[in-house]
């Protein structure tokens, strides 16, 4: 079952998938549509707390009128050469909702809920163009001249969070450690492209999930959404919370992954010699499966926004949900289906050390970092008001 939420939740991330939006401009896009869609209906039927005011809307005004237009407004400003595309999928929204008062209240509060969360975010950082990354040198030795990406991004201003600190983690472990040995030897048995001893099954896992960003976790609150009969306003409460926390998830961890610039497992594994530890073997001419991001290692992305999304579905759900189904455009004919969301976040840690990008510890870090921002989410956004 679809609904005005859920059909712009994917006109949404077609969006920043079509203009390949990095995955936090793109997640920053999503929470702007769904509280723009949130504060639109709430408007209309105040069951929630807003996310900073109430608008005022005429008696009868509709609540698909008002999320289709609040959603197609905030993505025309934010994907403009698109709005071809947007106006189409607006017609189709409006076409099933009558004409008159109801209808054009609907557009007009939708537009005024828009322009609030647009004027809101305009001065956030998200488009600070400065990158001052520092490399790691010493006086006249050469080392790679590409920049890593979004060294800024952690002190953008989030959407609910108090700062992109609020959850950073401890420093990842003592290269000396026993864990140390072990998660680096993990790695370098089940991450290395050749002469791996991941199973067949593995390797999907990895080639799966080597596909980031909105369009790996929307899917599934759509599908749990679906399941769950949610209506209009419910819905927009629950997208608005899942937009923020995953938002917000992707500021933190690239707060955390720049305050401690710990190193990758193709730089690790090949410097080896180097890190003090009797456990580690280095490999001269060790290469991850797939290609390794352009950031610091610790904690895993990927793992901090799966672990913030499953974790506001859980508070609402519970962990065991109806079944959902999951591919990806990075392995072509592989099916990944959970009934438990711990489950799938498990999944998203093993994959990236099949993959050959992170550590174990990162990745459990990650996930638990994203659950207490999704948990706080939903502590302190849009509560019932009785």
């Amino acid at each position: 079952m679809t609904d005005v939420i859920t059909d712009w939740n994917e006109n949404a991330v077609a969006a920043g998938t079509t203009a390949r939006a990095a995955g936090p401009l793109h997640s920053r896009s999503m929470a702007i549509v769904h509280v723009a869609m949130f504060e639109a209906v709430n408007s209309i039927d105040p069951r929630y707390s807003p996310y900073r005011r109430r608008l005022q809307a005429e008696p009868g005004t509709s609540p698909d009128a008002a999320a289709a237009a609040a959603a197609h407004s905030a993505l025309v400003r934010l994907f403009p050469e698109q709005a071809q595309e947007f106006d189409k999928a607006l017609q189709k929204s409006l076409a099933s909702v009558p004409d008159g008062p109801s209808k054009t209240n609907g557009v007009r509060l939708g537009e005024q809920a828009a322009a609030a969360i647009l004027s809101e975010r305009s001065k956030d950082g998200a488009h600070t163009p400065a990158n001052a990354y520092r490399p790691f040198t010493v006086a006249g030795k050469y080392v790679p001249t590409v920049f890593p990406v979004f060294p800024n991004w952690g002190a953008v201003r989030p959407f609910g969070l108090k700062s992109g600190d609020a959850f950073r983690p401890p420093a990842p472990y003592a290269l000396t450690s026993a864990q140390w040995a072990k998660d680096y030897n993990e790695v370098r048995t089940l991450g290395a492209k050749k002469g791996s001893s991941r199973t067949p099954e593995q390797t999907d896992i990895a080639r799966f999930w080597e596909l980031t960003g909105p369009g790996t976790y929307n899917p599934v609150a759509r599908q749990i959404a679906a399941a769950k009969g949610l209506d209009v306003l419910d819905n927009a409460r629950l997208f608005a919370l899942f937009a923020i926390a995953t938002a917000d998830a992707a500021i933190a961890v690239f707060d955390a992954k720049y305050a401690y610039n710990f190193w990758r497992p193709v730089t690790a594994i090949r410097n080896a010699d180097l890190d003090g530890s009797d456990a580690t073997e280095r490999d001269a001419s060790w290469e991850p499966l797939i290609s390794t991001p352009m950031h610091p290692e610790y904690p895993c992305a990927h793992c901090t926004l799966q672990g913030a999304a499953a974790s506001v579905l859980r508070v609402l759900f519970g962990d065991l949900v109806p079944t959902f189904t999951m591919t990806s455009t990075t392995a072509p004919g592989v099916t990944r289906s959970f009934v438990r969301l711990s489950d799938y976040v498990t999944e998203v840690i093993n994959a990236r050390i099949f993959d050959g990008v992170h550590y174990r510890n990162s990745g459990e870090v990650g996930a638990e970092m994203g659950c207490k921002i999704g948990e706080y989410t939903v502590e302190n956004y849009f509560r019932p008001l009785r």
